[in-house]
């Protein structure tokens, strides 16, 4: 016969998880909301300001900006990894890892900056050179600091290229590995004629030269700042999926254990009935 007292712990116990996931979930969706909205509103700005950069490095003499040119061969390869700080959400970080872990198999010359707790684990994990780890919260008060360590690295010639690996919200049930080239800056490719006007056909006032100059010390911030706001709208979503699937299940656990309950609950007073009723005719 089923521990019917065993049986209506597993149950208290399982109606205690799905009112924590619930929780998490709600909490998840609430801050997924406005992380998606801040994410999808400083997209079109990312954007434009690096095609303005990449249109007018052709118009200027690149020989006067390192972030142009070519890196020390020499040098490292320097990945910025955003991951999160929590678990709780999924397999994101893990597919993340694993996106990396694929890219980079050959790959010996490598050093890391991580912004997340995860992502630090992971590299010393992997036994890769950690060179700095901002784990603060919010991510975004790294910014100036982690620019500063790759702009710095990259004209001293310690890096050759430098990369962003994170995770790119694309919907709230869709979140997939990138990885995006900071360094060196890339001049933009011909664009299809019938593609909306260039930024670089317009007249540009003082020069282009003086624009670029403005423009520079606000372009790499911005891609590293959109690429924790991709991530933070993807962790968020990534956790409210995990923790509906979670609450999910713990009902269905509940339903089960319920039926198992009631039939075990059915099958003592059965016997017991029978005790009685056996009791009786030995009497009689």
């Amino acid at each position: 016969m089923a521990n019917i007292k065993l049986i209506k712990r597993r149950i208290k116990s399982a109606q205690n998880i799905s009112q924590i996931t619930r929780a998490m979930e709600m909490v998840a969706a609430s801050k997924m909301k406005k992380a998606q909205l801040t994410a999808l509103n400083g997209k079109p700005y990312a954007d434009k300001i690096a095609k303005a950069v990449k249109e007018l490095a052709p118009k200027i003499d690149r020989h006067m900006y390192p972030l142009f040119s070519l890196g020390n061969p020499r040098g490292s390869k320097l990945i910025i990894l955003i991951s999160s700080n929590k678990g709780l959400c999924g397999g994101l970080n893990t597919n993340l890892y694993r996106f990396l872990h694929h890219w980079l198999t050959k790959e010996e010359n490598l050093e890391f900056i991580s912004i997340g707790k995860k992502g630090e684990y992971f590299v010393v994990k992997w036994h890769k050179k950690l060179l700095a780890d901002f784990s603060e919260e919010p991510f975004t008060k790294s910014v100036p600091a982690v620019t500063n360590i790759l702009v710095t690295g990259f004209i001293q010639g310690v890096y050759r290229e430098v990369y962003l690996v994170y995770n790119n919200f694309i919907s709230a049930l869709k979140q997939e590995p990138v990885r995006k080239k900071i360094l060196p800056i890339e001049t933009l490719e011909e664009v299809d004629v019938k593609e909306e006007t260039k930024f670089s056909e317009f007249l540009l006032e003082p020069s282009p030269r003086e624009v670029l100059d403005n423009l520079l010390p606000h372009y790499l911030e911005n891609q590293v700042r959109t690429a924790i706001y991709e991530a933070e709208a993807s962790e968020h979503s990534a956790r409210m999926i995990a923790m509906k699937n979670a609450t999910d299940a713990a009902f269905d656990l509940i339903t089960d254990l319920t039926l198992q309950y009631n039939k075990a609950r059915q099958e003592k007073i059965t016997y017991e009935i029978a005790d009685i009723v056996t009791a009786r005719l030995a009497v009689e």
